[in-house]
């Protein structure tokens, strides 16, 4: 068990390394660069044209690591991995879309909120009834440190569930918003979904997990300050895909409170910013919104916010480990 997951992520590691080498020089070379939100940092307008869409090699990298590292586990009958990438990938593709309307266009406007919301939706609704078609989901809501499920009805709990999903997607993609921030705070979740797995047993997901640490350590050689290139829309709603589906995997979202922690700061900011500028009429709470923006504006360098921002996410995710320690007794 341990060697499969252990193999994993060097896999995706040295697959997503390789094909980053690769990937940068063709973005480069097709012009796909990253529009610069003109509300957003001036300093930030030197990022202009910096390669967009570079979450490819790491969606590559972890395709490469699942089939290989949970090959033997296909031969028996066990696709849990296959689901979770599977699931991560179709918003990776909505994402996708979305990067290649705005590089075509030359402009940071894709997909309308519309367009991405019935489809991140669908994708929701359609991963859970997969896994409940599997007997991979209950309608139990696991509440970590207490140690005990409460129960909903079916209809409630799906329910709240896509809404989870499509929350948690969205939640990473506005993290990503500096250089290395998402890939940096996303490196402990995915090490905490790893740990997990190798604890309780959960072979598949654990090559996932791991499978995931590898890429996102790699895609940092590629995306640490300052940035070679960024993932895009591609990588961060796969990213988010990853994420989410591990936490309805293990059959545990309320996780996502501790793990995504930095995600969930990173909404509320921008939720608190738009509500208390409305109901102000013009004033602001924050400097600038998402959080990291407002740290900048304190004077933060990129590079301060993200080690930060990480050692709260290391925190929380090992707060997290304790929380589920019952769950996952030896």
């Amino acid at each position: 068990m341990f060697v499969e997951i252990i193999l994993s992520g060097l896999i995706a590691f040295a697959v997503t390394l390789l094909a980053g080498k690769g990937l940068i020089p063709v973005l480069q070379r097709l012009k796909a660069g990253q529009s610069i939100r003109t509300d957003g940092p001036t300093w930030h307008m030197s990022k202009q044209g910096t390669p967009t869409m570079g979450g490819l090699m790491f969606i590559i990298g972890i395709g490469a690591a699942v089939f290989i590292a949970g090959f033997q586990g296909m031969l028996l009958g066990s696709y849990t991995h296959l689901y979770v990438y599977g699931f991560a990938l179709v918003f990776g593709v909505i994402g996708y879309i979305d990067d290649y309307k705005k590089v075509t266009r030359h402009q940071n406007e894709g997909l309308t909120a519309l367009q991405k919301f019935i489809l991140q939706l669908a994708a929701a609704v359609a991963f859970l009834t997969l896994m409940r078609f599997e007997h991979m989901l209950t309608p139990n809501l696991y509440v970590p440190f207490l140690n005990v499920s409460w129960h909903l009805p079916w209809v409630v709990y799906l329910v709240f569930a896509a809404f989870v999903i499509v929350g948690a997607v969205n939640a990473v993609n506005i993290t990503d918003g500096i250089d290395g921030l998402v890939s940096s705070v996303s490196v402990p979740v995915a090490l905490f979904f790893a740990c997990c797995a190798a604890w309780w047993g959960y072979t598949q997901l654990g090559i996932f997990a791991a499978a995931l640490l590898g890429g996102l350590v790699a895609f940092l050689f590629y995306n640490f300050h300052p940035a070679q290139v960024f993932m895009g829309d591609t990588g961060s709603l796969f990213l988010g895909g990853c994420v989410a589906a591990l936490a309805f995997a293990f059959d545990m979202p309320l996780i996502l409170i501790l793990v995504g922690i930095i995600y969930v700061l990173e909404t509320l900011s921008d939720i608190i910013q738009v509500t208390y500028f409305k109901a102000t009429h013009g004033k602001r709470l924050f400097k600038m919104a998402p959080l990291h923006h407002h740290f900048e504006m304190c004077g933060w360098s990129e590079v301060k916010v993200v080690a930060v921002f990480t050692v709260i996410s290391v925190i929380f995710c090992a707060l997290a480990l304790l929380g589920v320690a019952g769950r996952f007794a030896v």
